[in-house]
């Protein structure tokens, strides 16, 4: 059976990610994911990739960890995840703990997803600068998992360095929550084969992905189940695609691609508007899964 979750902006003017949790945790969706910026700087010079205009809710969001702390607080099988975290905005001794934490009180219910991001200007006000990114992603990752899988963790990098600490609560599941990683270019699928559990792409509409610059998925998992080998990993990588439409034969032909969860994309919006559109998706996952 293939998986189904949804995705939001979680806002102020958004239904509330409790609510959104027991909703969709009631029509039988796996999971749910919230966005994250910590900002958007007001003098802006980095191009949104999504088109012309960045959209308010970008600049509204609730953190992503306390937004899913009152959905786990509130059900009971729903996963929660993260579309994505940007771990250039963190400090990876206090996101594992927060990871951990999140991961403990849920009962191991947490999917990580990554990225280093696009906006120049916001990963600067963090102190990262932007042709460093997936390095500085990279060794907070290794980091992160040192931190939950050693009682006296230690790490040492050229942006990550420190002597061994002790952080606990360790996370329920064992070596950590699942880290999926959220981008697309040549060097992704190495990047997930050595310190990923798995590929996290944004959906492309098919009919603009020209435009945007086409993304090969089925070649995408290919590259992956490759490095994956060749790095000697273990079982299978994990294939998770969000933003995706009420489109049953563009979700079945993603499905056939290799994919195993599929996250419908949520417009930033109240109950009225959301609860319909929950429905919506819920029928696609039930006529596919029989």
């Amino acid at each position: 059976m293939a998986d189904f979750g949804v995705l939001i902006f979680p806002t102020e003017y958004s239904i509330a990610p409790a609510e959104l949790a027991r909703a969709a945790e009631a029509r039988g969706f796996e999971s749910l994911f919230v966005t994250e910026h910590t900002h958007i700087p007001a003098s802006r010079l980095t191009p949104w990739p999504g088109g012309r205009e960045l959209p308010r809710e970008y600049s509204h969001t609730f953190d992503p960890y306390v937004a899913l702390a009152t959905a786990a607080a509130v059900t009971s099988t729903i996963r929660l995840g993260t579309g994505i975290t940007l771990i250039t905005e963190h400090d990876p001794i206090v996101l594992a703990k927060t990871v951990a934490s999140l991961d403990r009180l849920s009962g191991g219910r947490v999917l990580l997803g990554v990225g280093a991001g696009w906006n120049v200007e916001e990963m600067a006000n963090h102190g990262v600068d932007f042709a460093s990114r997936w390095r500085v992603l990279r060794e907070r990752v290794l980091a992160m998992r040192t931190i939950w899988n050693e009682e006296a963790a230690e790490f040492h990098g050229d942006f990550v360095d420190f002597e061994p600490v002790w952080s606990f609560p360790k996370p329920v599941q064992p070596g950590g929550p699942k880290v999926l990683l959220g981008a697309s270019s040549r060097w992704t699928y190495e990047r997930i084969a050595e310190y990923g559990d798995g590929w996290f792409p944004i959906h492309q509409d098919p009919s603009r992905a020209a435009a945007q610059g086409a993304v090969d998925y089925q070649e995408g998992i290919r590259l992956t189940r490759e490095a994956w080998s060749a790095a000697g990993r273990g079982g299978e990588p994990d294939f998770t695609i969000f933003g995706v439409g009420p489109d049953e034969p563009r979700v079945r032909a993603l499905l056939d691609m290799g994919f195993n969860r599929v996250v419908f994309g949520l417009p930033p919006a109240d109950a009225d508007t959301v609860l319909p559109l929950l429905d919506q998706y819920a029928s696609i996952g039930a006529a596919i899964n029989g």
